[in-house]
């Protein structure tokens, strides 16, 4: 009976099959330091790109601000002064209540008006046109105040009766822009007329 030989294969020393694996792991994988490197390269890369964009929206914001500032400048400004409060002051005030008295009652600033062009006097002696003059001084000055700040710059008022002046006052500055009212009435054939100007 013959003997097989049975032939033993040649075995690969073990120091040549570590350093193979370890070829074929750094065929198969990235090293962890150059993963963590990359990683860090896009992320910069992303806040970057939000920063401009971030960047570019304030800009787009600020441009349309500005556009819109530029509108509301150009546009005409709401006035001041109404007409409508020309016209209630000049009726409201013919309806103040004075200190002239007469045998009937405390005359009002039109029923003064009239005392004052025909030279009445008031119960105690008062001049008609002194109550008057004090009367329209102290209205004007709390209804149309000028002082500073205010809106209002000036203002003028004149009361005549044909071509008499009863009453006639300037005060503040004169300016370009303002609005005026104008009242008339008669009595007695003759005619008066108010005339309020109040610049601001």
């Amino acid at each position: 009976m013959k003997n097989k030989r049975i032939k033993k294969k040649k075995s690969t020393p073990t120091s040549t099959r570590n350093y193979l694996n370890h070829l074929s792991s750094c065929k198969r994988s990235t090293p962890a330091s150059t993963r963590n490197n990359w990683n860090q390269f896009v992320s910069c890369k992303r806040s970057q790109e939000e920063i401009v964009g971030f960047a570019l929206i304030i800009i787009i914001v600020a441009v349309i601000l500005l556009i819109f500032l530029g509108f509301y400048l150009r546009a005409p400004q709401k006035e001041i002064i109404e007409s409508y409060e020309i016209e209630s002051f000049i009726q409201s005030f013919l309806q103040y209540t004075s200190d002239c008295e007469s045998n009937l009652e405390f005359l009002p600033v039109k029923n003064l008006i009239f005392a004052c062009y025909e030279n009445q006097r008031c119960l105690g002696e008062k001049d008609s046109c002194d109550v008057l003059n004090s009367t329209l001084d102290g209205i004007l000055k709390q209804s149309w105040q000028i002082e500073g700040d205010r809106p209002v710059k000036g203002y003028n008022l004149k009361i005549t009766a044909g071509n008499n002046t009863i009453y006639s006052i300037a005060q503040g500055n004169m300016t370009n822009n303002y609005k005026g009212g104008f009242q008339d009435f008669s009595r007695s054939g003759n005619l008066f007329e108010i005339i309020f100007t109040a610049y601001y």
